[in-house]
């Protein structure tokens, strides 16, 4: 037995070696340039959505790259989403792209997803020609697995195509965002992916199928082996699958071998081999979880026997994962759900043992009897709305997340020792000493977004738009300047994106739960543009606000309806504001320079702030275009003279930044809130020449990303994305 232990130790030992010296190879080999037609081969990790055909392939010299392609037609589109696409192999012609830099440090990072998956670039297709299509066991699975993806389509009632898709094959692309978002601050968005616990409840049930019509136990194993591989690869291959299914294939294969193998030994060895074979796969979150989330049940033997009652062992269970994860939550997601320590109590069961189950028969009913499977159909259908329907009220309940933003490494470090420290402390029942340890690492992951004693003001890369962050020194007060947004024009329904790009969602939340800022104090919207307020609506839905900030006269505009409505279902007080209103906060004071009247008109009535902390003096002009910058000039002529920074009116357009306007303020720096090669050609070169001419500072946020303005005291800096990335 220690032979064989040694035999097992070594083997992890030398595997181990080979794995770091394999990544380090991985990442500082730089590969060949690529020529603009060569041949690709699809893999099985591809997506159709609107006119977009994004995924990744292989190249002839075994290169990964994502590939891009935009269809032609309908026709084509139609094409593509009917047949499956891996192993056919394409000649393409386009280039090689390099991906966009993130909007700001907490956002979606596209270069980062790319090392992830161990891809080497995006590869934009202008044509591409099939050549051949390759037969293999890979293939053969994937085309299997996007037949069951539109058999469920076509058999299943519309509500419920979604849940099948993800319970049974992993893929998760029309998942309600409501449901899904429901289903995070519940923190039970792992019964609807496929995880450890769904391999092992999938394999339980067809050995236990085999053994009841007659199969022998040897046979049966046997056969699982076989099955649980091409399990793994019809479910849709997560990490978490592969997890479950290498540690189980390497026990039982053990045992054939009159090998004695730990849980604990099969899974260090899954998880180099897994690296080996996908470096780049250890930068993913689900590998990180799945395997973090495991180590702390293996672990956990003692606390899991502290009570024999199934109730407590599953709040145990919970706890164990839950508390070992969260700081790697809080470093990818920036929150972690309180409410899953109870939800995973009556869910996980619920999924598990019904849902599932409910599933996998439909689907076989399905495909052996329809008018069987619709009788069924007609009865869990309504049962499963009303289940949905009482998710969505739970996750209505308030103060079921916490949001502390994303902690600095060392205090990760801290709080996971801390986690440790305190399991041990569980284990010799002193809880006093648990909840100390554990407890204060986590105060201070809380406080530490709050103990800064500067005034920040961030200008937020949100592509074409306007979105300006106010933080005052100890988090004193939040105010956010418009939203962003997205310039919606008409297009044909199959170009339509099945998830519309949300600006307010997919870039502003991110960035202030990263910051931990829970509260924004007033939210002002300076006027009724899409690029200024069609993404406040989603900030509201995951960020309080506790007043906002109109100007006059648009209520009634389209554009508003959204923020409006969610304001009146939230209870957010909504005030329209004018030249006059002012107020102080420490030693900074804020004051609306204009509108002067009711009647609103578009630009020229965009809310304009004035900032001034002693001698730090900032202007916020919205859209305000030379008619109105010249009445600021006649109202206001000494307070403007010379200020220190200036959000120039409307991205920079020609219409706005007027002679007369510029030579009075001469700011110190301007800021152009303008998108990359946006189609207006914003900041105008006229008008960025117009400040350099007289040797004032301007950047763009489309060109150098979010840019932060620190004001402590009389000095002030400056901080670039740009600067951050490199």
């Amino acid at each position: 037995m220690k032979g064989e232990t040694r035999v097992i130790s070594a083997f992890v030992i030398v595997v181990g070696c080979l794995s770091y010296f394999f990544i380090v190879t991985f990442h500082l080999t730089e590969s060949p340039p690529l020529p603009s037609t060569f041949q690709i081969t699809w893999s099985n990790e591809y997506k159709i959505n609107g006119q977009k055909l994004r995924g990744f392939v292989k190249t002839e010299t075994g290169e990964k790259l994502y590939v891009v392609y935009t269809f032609s037609s309908e026709e084509e589109k139609s094409f593509y989403e009917n047949t499956s696409l891996t192993g056919r192999v394409y000649l393409v012609h386009g280039e090689l792209i390099a991906p966009l830099p993130p909007a700001h440090a907490y956002a979606f990072s596209m270069e980062e997803y790319l090392i992830s998956k161990g891809a080497n670039g995006i590869f934009e297709v202008s044509s591409l020609t099939f050549k051949e299509e390759k037969r293999s066991i890979g293939s053969f699975l994937a085309k299997q697995r996007h037949y069951m993806k539109k058999h469920i389509e076509t058999t299943f009632p519309e509500i419920l195509v979604a849940e099948a898709q993800a319970l049974l094959i992993g893929s998760q692309d029309q998942v309600d965002h409501e449901l899904q978002r429901a289903y995070q601050k519940l923190g039970i968005t792992h019964l609807f992916a496929i995880s450890g616990l769904h391999v092992a409840l999938v394999s339980w049930l067809f050995f236990e199928g085999l053994l009841r019509i007659g199969v022998r136990k040897e046979m049966a194993t046997l056969v699982l082996l076989i099955i649980l591989p091409i399990y793994g690869v019809i479910a849709g291959g997560a990490p978490s699958v592969w997890r479950a299914v290498s540690v189980v294939e390497l026990i039982m294969l053990m045992r054939y071998a009159k090998w004695q193998i730990s849980i604990d030994d099969a899974l260090a060895i899954s998880f180099i081999c897994f690296v080996l074979l996908e470096p780049g796969v250890i930068f993913q979150i689900g590998f990180q979880l799945s395997y973090l989330a495991t180590v702390s049940l293996v672990y956990s033997g003692v606390i899991l026997t502290l009570s024999s009652n199934w109730l407590i062992r599953s709040f145990l269970i919970t706890f164990v994962c839950q508390l070992l994860v969260y700081p790697l939550l809080l470093h990818h997601f920036y929150e972690i759900s309180i409410s899953s320590f109870l939800a995973n109590i009556i869910f996980v069961p619920l999924f598990s043992f019904v849902i599932l189950p409910l599933n996998i028969a439909l689907f076989v009913l399905t495909i052996i009897s329809m008018p069987v499977a619709k009788a069924l159909f007609d009865i869990y259908e309504p049962c499963r709305v009303w289940l949905t329907k009482f998710i969505l009220y739970l996750q209505e309940i308030p103060f079921q997340l916490w949001s502390p933003g994303k902690p600095a490494i060392w205090l990760i470090c801290v709080a996971l020792i801390s986690v440790l420290v305190g399991f041990y402390f569980i284990e010799i029942k002193h809880y006093g000493k648990f909840l100390v340890v554990v407890f204060l690492p986590a105060l201070c992951i809380h406080l530490s977004p709050m103990l800064f004693n500067e005034t920040k003001l961030t200008f937020l890369n949100v592509g074409q738009g306007d979105c300006t962050v106010i933080e005052l020194p100890f988090r004193r007060a939040v105010y956010v300047v418009d939203s962003g947004g997205v310039l919606r024009f008409g297009q044909e329904v199959w170009k339509a994106s099945d998830s519309p790009y949300e600006v307010g969602r997919q870039v502003v939340v991110p960035f202030l739960k990263g910051k931990g800022i829970r509260d924004i104090d007033v939210f002002i919207a300076t006027h009724a543009d899409a690029d200024h307020v069609e993404g406040a609506e989603e900030i509201l839905q995951e960020i309080n606000m506790h007043e906002i900030h109109l100007t006059p006269g648009s209520m009634d505009k389209p554009v508003m309806r959204d923020l409006l409505m969610e304001a009146k279902k939230k209870k957010v007080p909504v005030k329209e504001k004018m030249q006059g209103t002012a107020w102080r906060l420490g030693k900074t004071s804020f004051q609306y320079l204009w509108p002067r009247d009711t009647l609103y008109e578009g630009n020229n009535d965009s809310i304009v702030l004035y900032i001034q902390q002693e001698s730090f003096r900032a202007l916020l002009t919205g859209d305000l275009e030379a008619h109105g910058e010249q009445e600021l000039i006649d109202l206001y002529n000494k307070q403007l003279a010379d200020i220190t920074l200036l959000k120039a009116g409307h991205h920079g357009s020609k219409t706005s930044s007027s002679e007369p306007f510029v030579e009075l303020l001469r700011p110190e720096l301007t800021i152009f809130s303008a998108g990359l090669n946006n189609r207006y050609h914003h900041p105008h070169e006229e008008i960025v020449e117009r400040f350099t001419s007289r040797n004032l500072w301007t950047l763009t946020t489309g060109i150098v990303g979010t840019i932060e303005v620190k004001i402590r005291g009389d000095s002030w800096s400056v901080q670039k994305e740009k600067d951050l990335v490199q």
